[in-house]
């Protein structure tokens, strides 16, 4: 999209995004674990890269919980939209506080956007303003010229200034030393991922299990409005570092194999997935039984979808074993069902 001087108003607001560089500093450090999360949801549905920094114009990435019926979560979504792009919500999960799930719809969402509108500053407005005001806008007006950056449309103020601030904060963090401060980097093992739950537990169980505290896995995983994880839920999706989520997966797996029933034991019980912490909430779903090495064979107009529905799995866990993040199949396919 459109660089720093493709508008004044991209560099005043890109200088006051940065008149603090220490405090600016220290809130993209907060929030790089997430934003390079969402910046890899990005690349897999193909969406420009400026829209990774979409969450930081609507929240700064700050889980905003939302109360009486306001937008929450990082991207600030209102109930009807969530319902729209098949977040659910109730009283023990918000998928609109869910990182992943959250994600994954909106960058969904901006996809389809692009394919209706064909132009990225018309998708941020889009988002701000809703798909279909734009559509009748364009049919009254006509698609607007590639400059100005800032499209000269009868659009709200606000929805104006949301496209100047995407390109704004976009412009801190293409050229950072223009405004004197320094991005921060992520190791390797910081990354993070989803994992797949497929044992009932508590988030200190799962947090035990994965080797970090608690309060970080709960910090990630706002979105669980209770202790407890259900593999049978849309909560059942834990986002944590690399390294944690390799130690978390593991776990299961040992558990799988060996056919050990979840418990919960403030007795001093060593047991895998016994729950160090004393909590009390009920952890004692018995994992099912290991099936590794299974594969299937794709055919031809099959869709991961329909697979991960088949086997009684989900696409994001075949898109893990199998390397695929978003790569079409292609028919006598060979893919992995399970696997550590």
């Amino acid at each position: 999209m459109s660089d720093c001087d493709a508008d004044p108003q991209i560099m005043v607001w890109a200088h006051r995004y940065t008149q603090n560089p220490q405090r600016f500093e220290a809130q993209m450090s907060n929030a790089l674990p997430q934003l390079v999360y969402v910046q890899q949801v990005a690349e897999k549905y193909d969406v420009a890269g400026e829209f990774a920094l979409l969450p930081w114009v609507e929240s700064q990435y700050q889980p905003v919980p939302g109360h009486r019926n306001l937008p929450a979560g990082i991207w600030q979504i209102v109930s009807s939209t969530a319902h729209v792009i098949g977040l659910h919500t109730d009283r023990g999960y918000d998928g609109r506080l869910d990182t992943a799930a959250s994600t994954d719809s909106v960058m969904r969402m901006l996809h389809d956007y692009y394919g209706n509108l064909h132009d990225w500053r018309l998708v941020d407005y889009a988002f701000n303003r809703g798909e279909f005001g734009m559509q009748r806008m364009l049919q009254q007006h006509g698609v607007p010229p590639q400059e100005p950056a800032i499209p000269k449309m009868p659009v709200p103020r606000v929805t104006r200034e949301h496209l100047t601030k995407l390109l704004a904060i976009s412009c801190v963090v293409r050229e950072p030393g223009r405004f004197n401060v320094e991005l921060p980097t992520l190791a390797a093992d910081q990354h993070l991922e989803a994992v797949e739950v497929n044992h009932g537990m508590t988030l200190s169980t799962a947090a035990n299990n994965a080797g970090m505290d608690a309060s970080l896995l709960k910090r990630l995983n706002p979105a669980l409005q209770t202790n407890a994880v259900d593999a049978n839920t849309p909560g059942h999706m834990l986002l944590m570092p690399h390294r944690n989520a390799e130690q978390l997966r593991t776990a299961m797996q040992v558990a799988s194999d060996q056919n050990m029933t979840a418990s919960l034991s403030d007795t001093g019980d060593t047991t895998l997935f016994a729950d160090k912490s004393g909590d009390t909430d009920s952890d004692t779903a018995a994992p099912a039984k290991s099936h590794r090495g299974r594969t299937h064979t794709v055919r031809a107009g099959e869709s991961l979808w329909q697979i991960a529905k088949n086997y009684s799995t989900s696409v994001n866990k075949l898109e893990r074993l199998n390397n695929l993040h978003g790569k079409a199949l292609k028919p006598g396919q060979v893919i992995k069902l399970d696997g550590p």
